[in-house]
């Protein structure tokens, strides 16, 4: 066996080669994670009965039917870190066909909120998530500390990306 070291595991060697190599291991990370997870809210969902619903359309359902309060469209993609609406307001519209949120109004400014259906669409994907992935991070020993402190690098790193995204939009 040889001794020659693997460099990082990174999608773009050509950005590894810059002056913080651990980034583009981030960002591979990110990448992989970013694309499970997408599969999983899908899948996820489509094994609580709806398997028509996209990615997006599984995270507004969560985002609308939290705290159980009516959103607005701009607060959605606020908390979701969308910047194109129209995308959110096509998933809006597909739940709401679906019967899993309603429209409403607050003021002059529309409203979704998720319905009883939608409600129990919610509990039930949370009773897979429970069973399929929380059970299985527990008996990995995936501690919830190790959790927090990624989730608040990742949370940081995304204020990074975002300003460097206007800085470029800028340049």
């Amino acid at each position: 066996m040889s001794d020659t070291k693997i460099g990082p595991v990174v999608s773009s060697a050509h950005l590894a080669e810059g002056s913080f190599p651990e980034v583009s291991e981030f960002e591979f990370g990110l990448i992989i994670a970013g694309h499970a997870f997408a599969r999983w809210t899908v899948r996820a969902m489509a094994a609580a009965g709806y398997p028509e619903l996209s990615s997006l359309d599984v995270l507004v359902l969560h985002t609308v039917r939290h705290r159980d309060r009516p959103k607005k469209l701009a607060d959605i993609c606020l908390v979701l870190n969308v910047e194109d609406t129209h995308t959110v307001n096509y998933a809006i519209k597909k739940l709401s066909k679906a019967g899993l949120v309603a429209e409403g109004r607050l003021g002059k400014e529309k409203t979704v909120e998720a319905t009883k259906k939608g409600a129990e669409a919610c509990d039930r994907y949370r009773e897979i998530r429970e069973s399929l992935l929380l059970e299985a991070m527990d008996e990995l020993g995936i501690e919830p500390e190790q959790m927090r402190r990624m989730s608040a690098l990742m949370r940081l790193m995304s204020g990074q990306y975002d300003q460097a995204a206007r800085a470029a939009t800028a340049y």
